[in-house]
């Protein structure tokens, strides 16, 4: 098992292909320049000494310990060792609403930004449990199955916008029956789904399908995203916004919380609702209910003693560099007798 203790320079390979290019432009730009000067023929016998192979080589050489230089700064660890680790949680989904609507500015910066900002600090405070990550609107979509690796979550949660899925509306009931099929233990218990959404369904029965979830032994806590008074939703062109949606008798569309349909929700499946407001950490008393739930022993294999092999690519890189230093590009006559590249250039 690999892990890079500082994988962001490894963002500094992007210069290699941009080294071998102006390589590539330097040669063309070099022989150019030297048929303005006759015959190619000519030129090579009257250099006889200069070998293009060489300084192919030399290239080459300089490119692959640059290479060397960034994998060792990035600090490859290697793990030599694989435990079982135990721990005891409760599996959880967590369900973000996608639609449109969650643009609205009622709340501030707007529903979907302070919903992406507490789903954060949630998986900050989470320790032993596993999460899977749903996004929904007129579909929904497991984004992230269930895993302990909250990173992977939160990469992708930043990087969710309205415009991630396509199909709009809000198909809250589809998005909670997905969010069953993440679970893949069997025993009734143990299982939370925090549906984050501001309520407003307009595709299926939403009702039904917490209660067919509670029979399966999960847990809905719902949280609000809105006010009751709403809010027009923003229409935004290429990150501007340039005004708000209207209906097709152009009056402007406002979205109001529909706080009954998420106490329904939550009431129907054993959890909580939480409404979102301006001041407050949104997802607190769900982190609450969560902390107070029965868990379960949970294990996975993990690898442990992880060794720095940072040491190998700088040991490279220099014994790369000393051979390019001291390969000329003459040819030396020594070097001519051997004819070590094969060339007679």
């Amino acid at each position: 098992m690999i892990k890079w203790a500082h994988i962001i320079w490894l963002y500094g390979l992007i210069l290699v292909p941009i080294i071998i290019l102006l390589y590539i432009l330097m040669r063309a730009w070099k022989r150019k320049a030297l048929r303005t000067f006759g015959d190619n023929l000519i030129i090579q016998k009257l250099f006889p000494d200069v070998s293009t192979l060489k300084s192919l080589w030399k290239m080459i050489l300089f490119s692959l310990a640059y290479a060397c230089v960034i994998v060792g700064i990035a600090d490859p660890m290697i793990g030599t060792k694989l435990e079982d680790v135990k721990h005891e949680g409760i599996d959880i989904v967590i369900a973000l609403d996608l639609s449109n609507s969650m643009n609205c500015e009622d709340i501030h910066p707007s529903r979907l930004e302070q919903a992406k900002q507490s789903i954060s600090k949630l998986l900050d405070k989470l320790q032993n449990d596993r999460v899977a990550f749903v996004i929904f609107a007129g579909k929904p979509y497991i984004q992230v199955p269930l895993t302990s690796d909250f990173a992977a979550i939160k990469t992708d949660l930043f990087d969710d916008n309205t415009e991630t899925i396509q199909t709009q509306g809000t198909a809250i009931g589809a998005a909670i029956t997905l969010a069953d099929s993440c679970f893949v233990e069997k025993e009734k218990k143990y299982k939370a789904l925090i549906l984050i959404t501001d309520g407003e369904n307009h595709e299926d029965n939403a009702i039904e399908a917490a209660k067919k979830a509670a029979d399966e032994g999960i847990v809905i806590h719902t949280v609000g995203m809105g006010l009751p008074d709403g809010g027009p939703i923003p229409v935004y062109n290429n990150g501007v916004r340039v005004g708000f949606m209207k209906d097709g008798s152009g009056q402007t569309v406002v979205t109001k919380l529909d706080e009954t349909m998420l106490r329904q929700i939550a009431g129907s499946a054993n959890g909580i609702f939480v409404r979102a407001s301006n001041n407050e950490d949104v997802l607190k008393e769900v982190s609450k209910e969560i902390g107070n739930m029965e868990k379960k022993k949970l294990g996975d294999k993990e690898y442990s003693d992880y060794e720095d092999r940072f040491q190998i690519f700088f040991a490279a890189a220099f014994v790369i560099l000393l051979i390019e230093f001291f390969l000329s590009e003459r040819r030396n006559k020594w070097i001519k007798r051997l004819n070590v590249f094969g060339d007679n250039k």
